[in-house]
């Protein structure tokens, strides 16, 4: 219950993930077209290039969002943490448990509305019943290509299965290395061959059969570009400042090394004790976290159910010693409490705000959408129906895919294959790039770029748009919305006349926060410290000119602001960074 209780107050968060939109919009496009599209079809910089992609997931959070907005693809979240911990533990020992309540802030970041959600709960799945087959011979394996029929068309991540019905044979292979378990392995290899088979069968089952391995071969082939530019695909380097916070009581951010202290354990215990197959598991998982940041999640699955098991075996002999020491026997049971108290306090930092208000955390605790995504902007381009194309940023251009599309397609999004890593590059360069240069003239000219907008949040915002003043001086671009989060620039051209004339502003002269916080709830305070760095950020340019007090007062408060904001919530500011940026800022900050 503990372990339960705390993957859903860890899941209940609100939505951050910069690729929800674009499969939101996918799923709206099939819900309306009654098709299912090979090609890109949301923006305006890649349209017509190959895109395969499962229509599953964004089909069921479309429904979902019909249903219950924002709130109920919140809850859809928690709902995939905390099945993901219950087919761990399920059937399984405490301290199967035990290692669950410490990998939950590693699987939670992969659980948000996303379609990969769906690859970590149904790995999940594949890993509990392909382990209980391995340990008792009689497993429900006709579950495999049910589930597999339904992973080929909810996420890519379905070859996460394949690999892992391999890493199953290899492990009863290596049983039979030893003359007294090689019968037993070869029983449940007998057993389990035709359902491994119907599983792999069951890839095909999907709107493009084989072709669906086209999207695979292709995705392989750009992983050394998303390696460079997407955080989630660089390689988990140490972090000694993570490291040495891995047992902190408050802080969650260092589950990682935890768990790899847990898998180093085990797999020296599976060794000493010959278990092969589970020592090829754990360094297998642990080799793939290492390389991608992505696959940590599924390796956490791996050393709570593997390892735990190791774990178990190993100390199954010594069980009965301790239950008749009653020295050990309480020494047990108060560890098991501290446990349940360490989950509990980790509850009670989320419930509370703590754990994201003093990290770089895009979420907090509930449901909706996070405060990050530029609401007030592309609302003010929706209402004032903003002529011609819009230019965005990488990170932005998920969200604006499902808020403005179709009727504006986006520049750029999360989905990196269409668009290819020269694009990227590109976009980046112009995010800095001073507004009346050539660069963007030229851009403006090709795509008919019309509009811009911009992120200003604190985080992933304002420090990657460095030419703001510039952009408000601007003769070829015009402000015409701002508020702490985000900014619209419209070009100065005839067709912008009237706009311009009607909504033009003086950056200098505007009131940050747009809206007068209410409260002193989350809210407010992100209010506040998204407004603090946006006015910082425009003081730390050399040119002085005069500025009304209000506007002063705060750009030179605004460190002190900052600074005192983490400190009175007694967190440090280091923390993984948002999984899906192209930054090009170091990944751990």
């Amino acid at each position: 219950m503990a372990a339960l209780t705390y993957a859903l107050l860890a899941g209940l968060r609100t939505m951050m993930d910069y690729d929800f939109g674009w499969q939101l919009a996918t799923g709206r496009w099939v819900a309306q077209h009654r098709q299912i599209p090979s090609t890109d079809v949301f923006s305006y910089t890649a349209q017509g290039q190959p895109w395969i992609y499962p229509v599953g997931a964004g089909l069921i959070f479309y429904v979902a969002y019909l249903a219950g907005k924002y709130a109920l693809l919140t809850w859809l979240g928690a709902a995939a943490c905390v099945g993901t911990v219950a087919l761990l533990i399920w059937r399984r020992s405490a301290l199967a448990a035990v290692l669950a309540i410490l990998a939950i802030p590693v699987i939670v970041l992969r659980t948000g509305p996303r379609a990969e959600m769906f690859t970590v709960v149904l790995f999940a799945a594949f890993l509990t019943v392909l382990w209980r087959q391995h340990e008792s011979g009689r497993a429900r394996l006709w579950l495999l290509p049910l589930l597999m029929a339904a992973w080929v068309n909810l996420h890519l991540g379905f070859v996460a299965g394949l690999g892992l019905m391999g890493g199953y044979v290899l492990v009863e292979a290596l049983e039979m290395v030893w003359p007294e378990r090689r019968q037993a392995a070869a029983d449940r290899l007998r057993y389990a061959w035709p359902w491994l088979m119907a599983t792999g069968a069951a890839t095909v089952v999907n709107p493009w059969g084989a072709g669906i391995y086209r999207a695979l071969l292709r995705q392989e082939g750009a992983t050394a570009a998303h390696s460079q530019w997407i955080t989630e695909w660089a390689p988990g380097r140490l972090n000694w400042t993570l490291a040495s916070m891995s047992f902190s009581l408050c802080d969650p951010d260092g589950a990682f090394y935890v768990m790899l202290l847990v898998a180093a354990v085990a797999l020296l215990l599976a060794l000493w004790r010959r278990q092969l197959g589970a020592a090829v598991l754990l360094s297998g998982a642990t080799l793939l976290a290492i390389r991608h940041i992505r696959f940590q999640a599924i390796f956490a699955e791996v050393v709570v159910v593997v390892g735990g098991a190791v774990l178990v075996s190993a100390l199954a002999g010594r069980w009965e010693t301790i239950r008749q020491t009653r020295l050990a026997s309480f020494a047990v049971i108060g560890l098991a409490y501290c446990v349940v108290g360490l989950a509990c306090l980790r509850a009670g930092d989320l419930v509370s705000n703590r754990s994201y208000l003093g990290t770089t955390n895009l979420s907090t605790f509930g449901a909706g959408l996070s405060w990050w995504f530029p609401e007030g902007a592309a609302g003010f381009i929706e209402r004032e129906n903003v002529p011609g194309r819009i230019f965005n940023n990488y990170d932005e251009g998920g969200y604006l895919t499902w808020r403005l599309g179709p009727r504006y397609p986006d520049y750029i999004d999360g989905r990196a294959l269409p668009f290819g890593p020269q694009l990227f590059q590109r976009n980046q360069e112009l995010m800095s790039t001073p507004p009346d240069s050539l660069e963007w003239q030229r851009e403006a000219e090709q795509y008919d770029i019309n509009a811009i907008i911009v992120p200003l949040a604190r985080f992933n915002g304002v420090e990657l748009f460095p030419v703001l003043r510039q952009f408000c001086a601007s003769a070829t671009w015009r402000p015409v919305y701002l508020d702490e989060v985000s900014a619209v620039f419209v070009r100065r051209s005839p067709r912008n006349a009237s706009l311009i004339q009607r909504f033009e502003i003086d950056c200098a002269k505007t009131s940050l926060p747009r809206a007068a916080p209410q409260g002193h709830g989350s809210e407010a305070f992100n209010q506040w410290a998204n407004a603090a760095a946006v006015l910082h950020a425009w003081d730390e340019t050399p040119r002085r000119s005069p500025r009304p007090l209000k506007l002063w007062v705060f750009s030179r408060t605004a460190p002190l602001f900052t600074s005192c904001a983490a400190s009175c919530w007694r967190r440090p500011v280091i923390s993984q960074a948002p999984n899906r940026s192209i930054s090009g800022r170091p990944r751990w900050r």
